[in-house]
């Protein structure tokens, strides 16, 4: 799983987030990739964990589950100053995991896009401590076959080098699919675009490359569709302009197309040694100790510590904090607004704690009873068991519930709060926690959630389904793993409105529900939020195994081109909205991508970027839509022959990816603005 960083910034924790993982305590994410998630979290001593997990849809799969123990066994081969210590692991748990050392700061790829090109000392201290870090790899049997820019950090002492998601033993065994080509386009060696092999050179060629991208910010073989690029590899020359003259000889034996010809690891580890030990006399005079390599790196190494205010203070400052629940604050002082939930990306500051017995205590609204607005809308495994409970939630029952009593249903309000909260800034202004919080009503086996709207305006729909699907996934979460002695299995979701009697607007069988399938369902079989353009009424929907397939690289030269032109339109339009989208970095094609499903002739645009909120995400994906149509539109009227004429919008979220955008390019006239 690439492109997460284990040292990136912490982000908020997303609906359907473990709080624990093994002994660890989550508390934010740190990124996602395609095999998993990455989760900052807290050790019993304090100190602060990356915890990879496996997407829970792809733990079911042997051939993932496989590439993941594997990964636990390459790591935990390797070691040494430049690389990221592997902690613990569970690979055979139900949703497999590893935990390693948290090393602060950001990837060089994030650092050239901000900074620009390092130079000097720091350019030759990446060199050699890279250089370094993959002799330890090699030594140890390992090939990592995905070295780039997005796998170091930058961390005050040095670089890093992390993720072995796609590594392989050096004897040649590995778990990943036949045909299939690991590592990334600009990344890959000129052998194993011709023949598929994989070695310690490749490493080395992919080290080269990375070490002129920190020289001058640029790919050594340019960017480009994935083929071009290819081509590039394994006929042209490198770009290596602006690499600093003795460093440039080892990077161009580094990039040598013959893997005969390429110096080892080590080699090319001892030659930037040498390089940087001038660089650290220059620094530090000449009459200076001789010094060990790691202190040569940090002697002349000058990137600065980014602080993060996420990351809980250590133990002995002065914070005071729960042990054992994180409970929203806004619930106790009633007036800080926000999002209570969304299955899709959101943000929440590290503070904000109370006392979940105060959180729990508020009572419900006493206005006058008035019909409700509309009609309530609940999943088939509650429709089917209404008549148990003599009939529907009604604002009666709710009234009737109470608030929670004993350690149990103190816990489930304690999870309900504190995901309903974990998004808190996700939605703006528009939901807010309503003074009725989490209430009981045991004879009816329901737990209640009351909240309240700011309007009635298009896209509340959408947040009320958000909603109800979280509050699902946190009592399956609490109550059948922690507490299945309680007797609850109906969720029950019930907005307050001023001068209105309390509405119930959403209720659904937690138990049979097991994948929380209402949370997409507004009644009308579609996604909730979801445009279905010209599709509307047909059978297709976009789903993750479509995705699944998009995802996997193709080999067709014209899905190729279209993806690639595709992309650039959408990147490039991305950036110019970036005040819109409040974006705060320029993105690329590590954050959107674009890919086929031959299956549905479907193409899919899919976004990787964690930090818009709701309707920055809507934003983006309108855009998205309309450029995914035309480029269907615009191959088909060039290509008679050309089969897809669907598309689909995706946007990764707390379980996955979610669906926000689909429909049939018809005609460009019909295609979204």
């Amino acid at each position: 799983m690439s492109d997460n960083g284990s040292g990136g910034r912490v982000q908020p924790a997303r609906p359907g987030d473990p709080s624990r993982i093994g002994p660890y305590r989550v508390i934010g994410r740190l990124g996602a990739g395609g095999m998993g998630t990455v989760h900052a979290a807290l050790a019993p001593d304090g100190a602060r964990v990356a915890v990879k997990v496996i997407h829970p849809q792809q733990a079911q799969e042997p051939e993932f589950r496989a590439r993941f123990k594997r990964e636990v066994e390459l790591s935990s081969r390797v070691g040494g100053p430049h690389l990221v210590p592997l902690l613990a692991a569970d690979p055979d748990a139900d949703t497999p995991w590893l935990a390693t050392a948290y090393v602060p700061g950001p990837t060089l790829n994030e650092h050239v896009l901000t900074h620009g090109p390092l130079t000097g000392g720091s350019l030759h201290a990446l060199a050699a401590a890279t250089a370094q870090a993959l002799s330890a790899v090699h030594s140890a049997g390992v090939v990592h076959r995905d070295v780039k820019p997005q796998n170091v950090i930058l961390t005050p002492s040095g670089p890093r080098v992390l993720d072995f998601g796609i590594a392989h033993a050096a004897d040649g065994t590995s778990v990943t699919r036949t045909g299939v080509m690991t590592g990334t386009p600009g990344w890959i060696s000129p052998e194993q675009y011709r023949t598929g092999a994989t070695g310690p050179a490749s490493d080395v060629f992919a080290w080269g490359a990375l070490v002129a991208y920190a020289a001058t910010g640029r790919l050594p073989f340019g960017t480009g569709a994935p083929d071009v690029v290819a081509f590039r590899v394994m006929s042209g020359e490198p770009d290596l302009d602006g690499v600093p003259g003795p460093l440039r000889g080892v990077v161009e034996r580094a990039l040598a197309k013959d893997p005969g010809e390429r110096p080892p690891a080590d080699e090319a580890a001892r030659a930037c040694g040498e390089l940087l030990a001038s660089q650290v006399t220059q620094v530090v005079g000449a009459d200076a100790p001789t010094a060990v390599a790691g202190d040569l790196v940090s002697a002349v190494w000058d990137v600065p510590a980014l602080h993060d205010p996420a990351w809980p203070l250590p133990a002995g400052r002065s914070r005071k904090r729960l042990v054992g629940a994180v409970v929203l604050a806004a619930v106790v002082v009633g007036g800080l607004t926000g999002g209570v939930m969304a299955l899709r990306p959101g943000s929440v500051g590290a503070g904000g704690h109370a006392s979940a017995a105060a959180a729990s205590s508020a009572s419900p609204s006493t206005a006058t009873a008035r019909p409700p607005a509309k009609t309530v809308r609940s999943g088939k495994a509650a429709s089917q068991r209404q008549t148990a409970n003599d009939g529907p939630a009604t604002a009666q029952s709710w009234a009737q519930a109470r608030t929670a009593q004993g350690a149990g249903e103190h816990d489930v309000a304690r999870a309900v709060l504190h995901d309903q909260g974990t998004l808190v800034q996700e939605l703006g202004d528009n939901v807010d926690f309503s003074p009725g919080g989490v209430r009981f009503h045991q004879s009816r086996r329901e737990v209640y959630f009351s909240y309240r709207l700011a309007s009635d305006e298009d896209g509340t729909m959408y947040a009320e389904t958000q909603v109800a699907g979280l509050m699902c996934q946190t009592l399956r979460d609490v109550v059948l793993r922690l507490h299945p002695d309680l007797p609850y299995r109906t969720y029950v979701m019930v907005k307050e409105e001023t001068g209105r009697d309390p509405q119930v607007t959403w209720q659904d069988d937690f138990i049979t529900n097991t994948r929380c399938e209402s949370a997409a369902d507004d009644g009308t079989g579609q996604d909730a939020g979801t445009s279905t353009g010209s599709d509307t009424g047909q059978d297709w929907q976009p789903d993750d195994d479509g995705l699944g397939r998009a995802m996997t690289p193709s080999t067709d030269s014209a899905e190729i081109r279209v993806a690639d032109r595709a992309a650039r339109k959408v990147i490039d339009r991305a950036n110019a909205m970036r005040g819109t989208l409040g974006t705060d970095q320029v993105l690329g094609n590590q954050e959107i991508k674009v890919g086929f499903d031959p299956a549905n002739s479907a193409m899919y645009v899919w976004s990787d970027y964690v930090r818009w909120d709701q309707e920055q995400v809507e934003t983006w994906a309108a855009m998205a839509a309309g450029e995914a149509c035309r480029a269907l539109v615009a191959e088909r009227e060039a290509s008679a022959n050309w089969p897809y004429h669907r598309y689909a919008v995706a946007e990764i979220g707390g379980s996955g990816y979610l669906m926000i955008r689909s429909g049939t390019a018809d005609s460009l006239d019909q295609c979204p603005a």
